[in-house]
């Protein structure tokens, strides 16, 4: 294997999982996230791979950091360059639209539509350039369905699937492969980060069920990344067999 994947929001989460997955696999990693400290406790994880881990401290909702980052990967990179994975984003705060929070829609809004554009628009041009490519948009099944108290986070993640399908559209002359991923219930940082650290309600989500992992998407991930280059999984949601919809489950609170 002699590919470099770029995973956004790798510190923790969907993120690290898929460096974890792909690295397995042997593939050069280019991880991106704000907290330098975890990208530096995952790299050192990794080395037991003999692979190239390159990490950049990266906050995806600043354009210039990204256009920054991108700028210094050298020619090699760029041309072995084969995946990217548009994991960065996060939920913050629920409740009704009369009470929300200024900043927690833009925190939304500026990392789960805004980031992945500013990253897209700088690894676009590579892939054409390599004539191939594959990239992977983080949605939600919060991007397939609205539910009460969701507002805004529903409407960042619906416009995530519209930019999937839209991207589809725009590079399938070119190669390049678009694939939308729709996790329903996951059990990582997302709920303590939404709840603002309260532990109490961040756990509360998940009593009576079994919920996805991180893990299990990163293989889902890699699944569709490791098809022939003639098949395309073009959108993937992927849920706990306790939840039929996005408020629909079964949970065992005996």
């Amino acid at each position: 294997m002699d590919k470099y994947i770029l995973i956004t929001g790798a510190s923790s989460g969907i993120g690290a999982a898929c460096a974890r997955r792909f690295a397995k696999e042997g593939y050069h990693l280019v991880l991106m996230a704000r907290r330098m400290d975890r990208l530096e406790a995952l790299k050192n994880e990794l080395s037991q791979f003999p692979i190239e881990v390159l990490l950049f401290q990266v906050d995806v909702r600043e354009e210039s950091q990204v256009r920054k980052a991108v700028a210094s990967f050298s020619d090699e990179l760029k041309s072995k360059l084969a995946l990217l994975i548009n994991n960065a984003g996060l939920a913050v705060g629920r409740g009704p639209l009369s009470d929300g929070l200024l900043d927690d829609w833009n925190r939304m809004i500026d990392t789960n539509i805004k980031g992945l554009l500013h990253v897209s628009k700088e690894i676009i041009p590579i892939f054409k350039s390599n004539k191939a490519g594959h990239i992977f948009n983080l949605s939600s099944i919060a991007g397939k369905e609205v539910y009460l108290d969701g507002n805004v986070y529903c409407a960042s993640k619906h416009a995530v699937d519209a930019l999937s399908k839209s991207m589809r559209m725009e590079l399938v002359t070119h190669s390049i492969k678009v694939t939308n991923i729709a996790p329903g219930a996951i059990e990582t940082e997302f709920s303590l980060v939404r709840f603002k650290g309260d532990d109490k309600v961040a756990a509360a989500v998940y009593d009576g069920f079994i919920p996805l992992s991180a893990d299990d998407v990163a293989d889902t991930i890699f699944y569709a990344a490791s098809l022939p280059p003639h098949v395309n999984l073009n959108d993937i949601t992927i849920m706990p067999s306790a939840q039929a919809s996005a408020t629909v489950f079964y949970k065992n609170l005996d």
